[in-house]
């Protein structure tokens, strides 16, 4: 049976590897989209940049959010952990609609968007907290979820033989995507103005969203680029490189199979923990920064350095993971992280403003890095056709930090201190790093090269 996904007839083969794993080839990626595969970096990318106002730029915000709705701090705090929670707790089920045909990928970009607009209307309209959480905690973070998800495994699908640096550049833009809104919900946002400002936002995240969402499309599955082989690694020098460090998985694991290997768990676990880091130094960079005496211009910018570092770290650690290999530059990345933490400390008790931009430049690096590190993993241990649902497994580990990391981080902190919370978060730190030594690629015997399949041009192997 003849078959074809793209706008010209182009005949296929398949071919299967050593340990199984099938390979579609023939077909470009200009056969597929009439156009290079380059913009479907793009596009993930600039919409990244637009969600990024709500979680990286939140904190910035919270003094006039408690202000003009009469909430405590621990309210704003509260809310944002209810946002992450079910923005990383979306990841899974969004993945399985997808991967069933029940949803496509440019309809989750368009319900996103407009979850998203509901979610800031939500945050600038209701005072009651309770409603707050709904709209802005539950719809945004639902929302910013579908969108994140996609993003990240439409630019995996499609670099599958350079994705570390593809994936680390893409999700960069959820990070330093913030950075004007810092600034703005630092010296332009009051309760004067905070209605216009938020439905503002939300229109913004609305209009780019929608947009780039008409033109995503994923590829066929099993795809692999014309002109590199995806073992012997001939064609194309630095996609050799990255494929030597970071070979394909062994096979496409289904969900249930994922489930059944260790390192899945180890994955879930050690995000957990690095992930509960990180939103914890979003949450309190700023609040810290005013409670040991810095003014607004220090503590906005340790928050936007943070923001920048974090975006352009895991553009950064993606391209090296290419060359050094996904997981040692993962391990690399939580440990700076980690030894960050005691840093800030050290900065605030001798009350060194260098020195505290110095460690948010390095807390930035590392809260943020690891975040790609993960997506590329993904599916270089499990393969592309399920990784929207095994991404989603690993991702949803966030869903717990958001707990930990903000509300309970909040808590925390009342409790011990600023002091005491820093130090628990770099040693949380250090323990994820260790887990993380533990990970090995499932079911890898060899890496012979590729053995073609006997089926001819254009037929599918059963």
């Amino acid at each position: 049976m003849t078959t074809t996904d793209s706008p010209r007839a182009v005949p296929y083969r398949e071919v299967t590897d050593a340990n199984g794993r099938v390979y579609r080839m023939g077909e470009t990626d200009r056969d597929i989209l009439g156009h290079s595969r380059k913009l479907m970096m793009w596009l993930p990318w600039v919409s990244m940049i637009a969600i990024s106002v709500f979680e990286y730029a939140y904190g910035s915000a919270e003094d006039t959010l408690s202000k003009a709705h009469g909430w405590s701090q621990s309210n704003t705090f509260w809310i944002l952990s209810v946002w992450v929670f079910f923005q990383a707790g979306i990841a899974t089920p969004a993945g399985w609609l997808r991967e069933k045909g029940i949803l496509k990928a440019r309809q989750a970009m368009y319900i996103g968007s407009v979850m998203c607009a509901i979610g800031f209307l939500a945050l600038s309209h209701l005072h009651n907290v309770w409603m707050a959480l709904l709209g802005f905690g539950v719809i945004g973070g639902i929302g910013a979820g579908a969108i994140y998800a996609t993003c990240i495994n439409m630019v995996g699908k499609w670099f599958p033989e350079k994705r570390g640096a593809k994936t680390g550049f893409v999700n960069g833009g959820f990070a330093y995507g913030a950075l004007p809104f810092i600034f703005i919900f630092n010296y332009a946002f009051d309760t004067s103005n905070y209605n216009t400002v938020l439905d503002l936002v939300g229109l913004y995240v609305l209009a780019v969203v929608a947009v780039c969402a008409y033109f995503f499309k994923d590829p066929p599955k099993n795809w692999w680029p014309a002109n590199i082989d995806p073992l012997s690694q001939a064609g194309n020098a630095k996609s050799a490189k990255s494929l030597q460090k970071n070979p394909p998985a062994v096979r496409q694991f289904t969900p249930r199979e994922a489930l059944r290997t260790a390192q899945l768990y180890l994955m879930w676990i050690s995000i957990v923990m690095t992930a509960g880091v990180s939103i914890f130094g979003i949450s309190f960079q700023v609040d810290y920064a005013k409670e040991i005496g810095f003014g607004p211009l220090v503590a906005a910018s340790s928050m936007g350095i943070m923001s920048v570092v974090n975006g352009i770290g895991r553009a950064v650690v993606g391209w090296l993971s290419d060359f050094w290999g996904r997981k040692t530059t993962l391990v690399f990345v939580i440990v700076v992280l980690g030894l960050a933490q005691f840093g800030v400390i050290w900065a605030g008790d001798v009350h060194n403003e260098f020195l505290f931009l110095a460690f948010a430049f390095l807390s930035g690096f590392g809260s943020g890095a690891f975040y790609p590190m993960f997506a590329a993993l993904t599916p270089d241990y499990f393969g592309e056709n399920y990784n929207a649902t095994n991404y989603g497994m690993v991702y949803s580990g966030k869903l717990v930090s958001g707990l930990f990391g903000g509300g309970l981080g909040s808590m925390v902190v009342a409790a011990w201190g600023y002091d005491g919370a820093y130090a628990l978060a770099g040693g949380i730190s250090m323990v994820a790093a260790a887990i993380a030594l533990l990970l090995r690629q499932p079911g890898r015997r060899s890496a012979k090269s590729i053995t073609p399949n006997p089926q001819p041009l254009g037929e599918e192997v059963a």
